[in-house]
């Protein structure tokens, strides 16, 4: 997918530190750098504790427009 897109978009639902999503992103870096023509946008939930509330716990996860926002980052597309 990196070879024929030359980017990648990561959405993972944990945080962003010693996540999958950070693995996945150094394991692409160290053996498909060449193909990328853009940084990899990785995608999660905010690098803070998780909230107890279920009302902010919903709001917690990334929500559709952001990951649309994210994914016309990495297109280069403005809207």
């Amino acid at each position: 997918s990196v070879r024929k897109t030359n980017r990648l978009v990561i959405l993972e639902e944990a945080w962003p530190f010693a996540s999958v999503a950070s693995e996945i992103t150094y394991m692409v870096q160290q053996k498909a750098f060449d193909y990328l023509d853009a940084p990899i946008k990785r995608i999660t939930t905010p690098d803070a504790p998780a909230p107890y509330s279920a009302a902010l716990f919903a709001e917690w996860f990334p929500k559709l427009d952001k990951v649309k926002e994210e994914i016309k980052k990495a297109l280069y597309i403005k809207a």
